[in-house]
């Protein structure tokens, strides 16, 4: 009867510690399918930028000394995402450069409205190969601008051609690259002139 009773106690026991394992595996498995999901985006990010996935561009600091044999023609792409009341075009609508020459080129911008705008522009290249080897010193790109009631602002581009794109196979036949930028109205919108005002005003 004893034994019996130990056996039961012991099967009991070993149930307990097979739920307790099995709660922290899901607990740990839980935690860890949160992780990645928290890290995906800037995870995407990088990846994104050490390869050029997607036409995504590359920085650097300056284009150095190197230059290349080859010449391609860059095309200047400009866009204003709907409910935006913006003007948006590039000063010239393309360039011919050798890789690893540096260019400077601008886009135009302007608020059409009776009030202050903030807005913020996305880009990439097309093909989106071309992405690894276009290399950006200045942008205006993720950084928000403010344009007052019908202001207007040149907003420049400085970039080069990494001359490492004539050794890839798949930029063997690329003689054109397109860079394109597309604004987005900013979720919170500056306060007016006159509301800004008020607020700097010493409170009595």
């Amino acid at each position: 009867m004893t034994d019996q009773v130990t056996s039961d106690l012991d099967k009991q026991t070993a149930r307990r510690e097979r739920k307790s394992w099995i709660a922290w595996s899901v607990a740990v498995v839980v935690f860890l399918m949160g992780a990645l999901s928290f890290a995906s985006v800037p995870l995407y990010q990088m990846f994104c930028k050490a390869t050029g996935y997607g036409g995504t561009t590359q920085t650097a600091v300056s284009a150095g000394d190197l230059r290349g044999e080859r010449s391609l023609t860059v095309r200047m792409d400009a866009n204003v995402a709907p409910g935006l009341p913006w003007t948006f075009s590039p000063e010239q609508a393309a360039i011919t450069l050798r890789t690893g020459e540096t260019a400077t080129v601008f886009y135009k911008v302007t608020n059409r409205s009776n009030h202050i705008t903030t807005a913020t522009a996305a880009y990439n290249v097309t093909p989106d190969q071309a992405g690894a080897y276009f290399n950006k010193i200045s942008c205006f790109c993720f950084s928000e601008q403010t344009l007052g009631p019908n202001e207007t602002a040149e907003l420049p581009v400085v970039f080069f051609l990494d001359p490492a794109l004539e050794k890839e196979e798949s930029m063997k036949n690329v003689e054109g690259v397109t860079l394109s930028y597309t604004f987005f109205a900013s979720k919170l919108a500056p306060a007016p002139v006159a509301s800004r005002a008020a607020e700097d005003k010493p409170k009595l």
